[in-house]
C-alpha cells in the first residue's frame, strides 16, 4: 500500500506479512526506540533535506505514525546507529515524536554499509554526489568482504570486478558506476556545482582527473568567466593536467574561449537588429545581461514542469536562439 505524496511506503499487504514471518523466523522484533538514542550512520552519504517531500512525510507521521520500522544496530556505547530510516527519524523529530518503531539488528560494518546504501538507493531523487559516495562506500565494503574490487576507474573499458556486480544490482552500466566513483575526486566546490546542474556529468568526470590545486584554479576561472565547461574543454584540461602543464593561465584561456564565442554570437545578433555600428561592448553587455537570467529561468521551469533543467540546457537554448 503506497501513500501518494509521502516517502514512507509499503508495497503490499503480502510484503508486510512476509516480512513479519521472516522476523519471527529470525527472532527479530519491532521495538519502540527513543529518537535521541539513535545517531546517523558514520559518513552517511545521503542528505536529509527539509524540503516539500519532507514536510509531507512529517504530516504523514504526525497523522499515522511511522508505518515502516527503521533498522538500527547497537553502537557498543548503549545507543544505536541508524542503518535505514534517516529521513523517518528526522521527520519523527519534526512531528514531535519521542520514539520510532525500530528493528535492532546485529551486523558488522561492511554488512551495515551495504544495507544502508541499498536502502537509500531506492529514493526517487538522488544527487550525483550522493550516488558517487554511496557507490564508493559499497564497493569498499564488498572489497572487505573478500570480493574483487579494483577501484581504478576509467572512462572507457573495464575488467571483471566489483563495479560490474554493483552495476547489475543498480541497473547501471559498469562504466557509469566507475564514472560516478570518479566524482569523489572533485573538490567540494565543484561537486556542489554538479549537484546544482551547473557542470554537466561528463565534463565533471574529466575534470576529476585534475589535481586538487588545479581544480581550485579551474573553479576560480569558471567563476570569473561566468560560464561552464563543455566536454571538449574538460578533456583538454584533463590532458594538460596529465602532461604537467595545466597552469592558471591555460585554464583561464580555455574557459574564456566559450564566453568569447558567445559574445561574438551576441554581437552578430545585435548588429543584425541595429546595424553594423554597434560595438563589441554592447554585445558583451548583452551577454552578461542574458546570462544573468539563467538562474531565474532554471527556477521558473522547475516550478512549471517540476522537472529541473541543467544550466547547460538553458544556456545552449539561448545560444541556439541567438
Amino acid at each position: 500500500m503506497t501513500r501518494r505524496g509521502t516517502n514512507i511506503s509499503l508495497k503490499s499487504y503480502e510484503d508486510i506479512f512476509t516480512t513479519e514471518e521472516k522476523r519471527q523466523e529470525t527472532g527479530e522484533q519491532v521495538v519502540m526506540s527513543p529518537v535521541n538514542q539513535i545517531h546517523e550512520f558514520k559518513n552517511h552519504p545521503f542528505k536529509v533535506l527539509d524540503d516539500e517531500d519532507m514536510r509531507k512525510t512529517v504530516d504523514s507521521i504526525r497523522e499515522y505514525g511511522v508505518l515502516v520500522p527503521v533498522i538500527i544496530r547497537p553502537d557498543g556505547n548503549g545507543e544505536y546507529e541508524m542503518i535505514s530510516g534517516h529521513r523517518r527519524r528526522y521527520a519523527s523529530i519534526m512531528a514531535g515524536k519521542k520514539e520510532v518503531p525500530a528493528i535492532i539488528r546485529e551486523m558488522d560494518d561492511d554488512t551495515a554499509t551495504i544495507l544502508m546504501v541499498d536502502s537509500n538507493l531506492q529514493r526517487e531523487h538522488i544527487l550525483p554526489s550522493e550516488r558517487a559516495k554511496a557507490y564508493k562506500m559499497k564497493m569498499e565494503a564488498l572489497k572487505h568482504q573478500g570480493k574483487r574490487t579494483d577501484l581504478t576507474s576509467c572512462q572507457v573499458g573495464t575488467r571483471l570486478r566489483a563495479d560490474e556486480e554493483l552495476a547489475k544490482q543498480t541497473g547501471e552500466s559498469a562504466r557509469t558506476v566507475q564514472r560516478f566513483v570518479r566524482l569523489n575526486n572533485l573538490i567540494p566546490e565543484l561537486l556542489d556545482l554538479v549537484d546544482e546542474k551547473k557542470i554537466a556529468f561528463n565534463p565533471a568526470v574529466e575534470i576529476s582527473y585534475m589535481k586538487p590545486e588545479e581544480q581550485k584554479e579551474f573553479y576560480e576561472a569558471m567563476e570569473i568567466a561566468q560560464t561552464t565547461p563543455s566536454l571538449s574543454q574538460a578533456q583538454r584540461l584533463k590532458k594538460s593536467s596529465q602532461e604537467g602543464n595545466c597552469t592558471a593561465e591555460l585554464i583561464e584561456r580555455i574557459m574564456d574561449e566559450e564566453k568569447k564565442n558567445i559574445i561574438q554570437l551576441m554581437l552578430g545578433f545585435v548588429r543584425r537588429a541595429n546595424g553594423d555600428h554597434v560595438s563589441a561592448y554592447a554585445a558583451q553587455a548583452a551577454y552578461f545581461i542574458i546570462m544573468s537570467f539563467i538562474p531565474f529561468i532554471l527556477f521558473l521551469t522547475t516550478l512549471i514542469s517540476y522537472t529541473p533543467l541543467s544550466y547547460n540546457v538553458v544556456r545552449d537554448a539561448i545560444i541556439g536562439f541567438v
